[in-house]
């Protein structure tokens, strides 16, 4: 009697973990302006899809025509599973780059950490960062959070230091106002002339960032490049000290989880605002184009899906595993990507994993297919 109770409460388990599994993979095509509370589902997508694996691994010692239920689960979810995690070998990245083809970078810098000038030898994580860019060699660089002072003297010029030291003659910056002549926003740099640029600013409620555009001519094409910005859930060190006592079922676990999804919701809608408006202004584009950016949302939201649409995927392309690109929270949290219309050939991909952002940099080799 105990042995059939516990299968059956085990059973019963599954069921509820595959109905949340179907209802996470849903998340992607339900607009969270009406259905909020599935795109929290969304979020956990990496660890449901864990359960169904787990149940159908051990349905398969215990009574095997039980784990049919995961199975089909799996089938049913198999979009989101490969938008989620990427299945090609990742081989070693080639620095020199092939002949004819453009390399592309893009990275979250944190407003380059350090903002006010300052000669501690100990830190200089924007020396730091600046020297990994170098690096790179990359022809285009799409750079978030990018801060830049016009003051003579006490903070960074980032723009100057960028153009005369690693060489991007180049650029195009959506600069929002933070101070006297202080600037944080989203830039693309370029060693390729920029012939054109334009700038879209996303409405209220959300925060004043925008989605801007620079066409490039690379030899003798032009391509059109986007970046952009999406709206974090805009967590503050004590918003991450309540996540922490979450998860150590502290006893103010109620109200700080009210706190923290409120904000989680309210991120989730403005996202969708913001990829609606993405959406609609690529379609647009006259030129093949590239997609760069901190969506601050995982593959399996609505604003990755919007926004991706029929677009490649740069790490499912050539990546393996999950990708993590934001290192705080979670270690299944890929919120930056490379977009590339299929005018493009995927060559290679890099993930940069260094702990001086809080993101990690994106890098990839594409080049154009003839027409």
């Amino acid at each position: 009697k105990f042995r059939i109770f516990t299968r059956r409460f085990f059973f019963f388990l599954n069921i509820l973990t595959v109905l949340f599994f179907l209802a996470a993979c849903l998340a992607s095509s339900l607009h969270p302006q009406t259905w909020w509370f599935v795109s929290f589902l969304g979020l956990a997508f990496p660890f449901l899809l864990l359960l169904v694996i787990v149940f159908l691994a051990w349905w398969l010692f215990v009574k095997a025509k039980f784990s049919l239920l995961s199975l089909v689960a799996l089938l049913i979810g198999i979009r989101s599973i490969m938008a989620f995690f990427a299945f090609h070998a990742s081989g070693s990245f080639t620095q020199q780059k092939k002949p004819g083809s453009v390399r592309i970078a893009t990275w979250n810098v944190a407003r380059f950490i350090e903002m006010k000038q300052n000669n501690n030898k100990g830190s200089q994580t924007r020396l730091k960062m600046m020297q990994l860019l170098k690096e790179q060699d990359a022809d285009i660089v799409c750079l978030q959070e990018f801060f830049h002072s016009a003051q003579d003297t006490g903070w960074y010029a980032n723009i100057d230091y960028i153009r005369d030291n690693l060489k991007y003659p180049y650029y195009y910056y959506s600069r929002e106002n933070d101070g006297y002549k202080q600037f944080i926003g989203s830039i693309i740099f370029s060693r390729y002339p920029i012939l054109d640029s334009g700038i879209i600013r996303y409405p209220r409620p959300t925060l004043p960032e925008a989605l801007i555009h620079a066409d490039i001519l690379v030899n003798s094409d032009t391509i059109r490049v986007y970046t952009s910005h999406l709206q974090s859930f805009l967590f503050k060190k004590e918003d991450y000290r309540k996540i922490s006592e979450i998860k150590e079922a502290d006893d103010s676990l109620l109200s700080n989880s009210r706190a923290i999804f409120s904000k989680v919701k309210r991120g989730v809608v403005n996202r969708s605002i913001q990829a609606d408006i993405i959406a609609k202004v690529l379609q647009d584009s006259p030129y093949p184009l590239v997609f760069c950016g901190d969506l601050n949302d995982v593959p399996n939201s609505y604003a990755y899906a919007t926004i991706r649409g029929d677009m490649q995927d740069a790490f499912l392309k050539k990546g393996f595993g999950i990708g993590r690109t934001f290192s705080a929270l979670s270690p299944t949290l890929r919120i930056d990507y490379i977009f590339a219309v299929d005018r493009f050939s995927i060559l290679q991909f890099r993930r940069l994993v260094k702990n001086y952002s809080d993101h990690y940099m994106l890098v990839s080799d594409m080049e154009l297919k003839p027409r």
